[in-house]
């Protein structure tokens, strides 16, 4: 249904009702269904994920310098859809050969990210430090640590860094093969740590796959997972990384992988979403464009 979606034109979306899946679009006029959301309390947050953005010829299916144009798409559905916040979820910038032709790349594609929205946050990806470290990027960015918490609206969001080898050193300066991911012993206790002070239900955003063991996926995810599915207050992740959409629920949480929006030449090849979280914590992803859209209800 979303990949052919135009932006500005809402998608049916899926309510639960009594036990029974709803779609609003089929039982509400225009009107109705506006003034439905409208009263409803909701939170509501951008995704992108994967922009790669970088002044240099496409790269196979990536083209890097019409991540500016699509990122301009994006910017203008969500001013009209008003997000509370918005989340990039790693690889903003691709990798350069020098860390002044870097930084540029991640000026020049910040200025127009940062216009969309006051609030935002940075998910470190592997390409983000492929030129840069960490303190640099994060820097530019205005973000101060590369993982973190924060509360909104009666919610808790986790922000994860995966950009760390085996050997627990922080990738940076091309230091690292990008497929030795993984969360660190001190990242993993502040995770545990932060997850038992919180009594909110729980959102966390990851770039690397924490549902896979393939080379998309951080290393030691099975020990990440286990500190989520102990808290019992996980509703989702949500990811990049991989470029596709992909979906797994493991341990009755829903591992969400997002769409690049580097992949595929023209807008229509683009990819964003906008995440609406109802005070229950049923989910409803509306996504643009190639991302898919995705209902998820509460479980009791």
């Amino acid at each position: 249904m979303s990949k052919d979606k135009h932006p500005t034109q809402p998608g049916r979306r899926a309510f639960l009702k009594n036990g029974a899946l709803v779609l609003t679009a089929a039982s509400l006029n225009p009107s109705q269904l506006l003034h439905a959301e409208e009263n409803a309390k909701r939170l509501r947050f951008g995704l992108v994920t994967d922009l790669h953005y970088a002044d240099k010829p496409p790269g196979g299916s990536r083209h890097y310098r019409e991540t500016l144009h699509k990122l301009e798409e994006a910017s203008n559905q969500f001013q009209q859809d008003q997000p509370d916040f918005i989340v990039e979820l790693g690889d903003l910038i691709d990798a350069a050969s020098s860390v002044d032709v870097e930084l540029n790349y991640l000026k020049t594609v910040n200025r127009e990210f940062s216009a969309i929205c006051k609030n935002r946050h940075y998910v470190l990806g592997n390409h983000c430090v492929d030129t840069l470290k960490k303190e640099e990027f994060l820097g530019e960015v205005g973000q101060e640590k590369s993982y973190y918490s924060f509360d909104r609206d009666g919610f808790h969001f986790v922000v994860l860094d995966s950009c760390f080898r085996s050997d627990g050193v922080p990738y940076a300066r091309k230091n690292f093969q990008w497929t030795d991911a993984n969360i660190p012993a001190a990242e993993l206790e502040w995770l545990k740590a932060d997850l038992n002070a919180t009594d909110k239900q729980v959102i966390v955003f990851a770039h690397q796959r924490l549902d896979v063991n393939n080379n998309h996926g951080v290393k030691n995810n099975a020990a990440v997972r286990k500190i989520l599915e102990s808290s019992s207050k996980v509703l989702a992740v949500f990811q990049g990384h991989s470029h596709q959409n992909d979906l797994n629920e493991i341990g009755g949480i829903h591992y969400c992988t997002m769409v690049a929006m580097v992949e595929g030449s023209g807008t229509e090849s683009n990819g964003y979403s906008i995440i609406d979280i109802e005070p229950n914590g049923t989910i409803h992803l509306n996504g643009f464009r190639n991302q898919k859209d995705y209902n998820w209800a509460r479980q009791a």
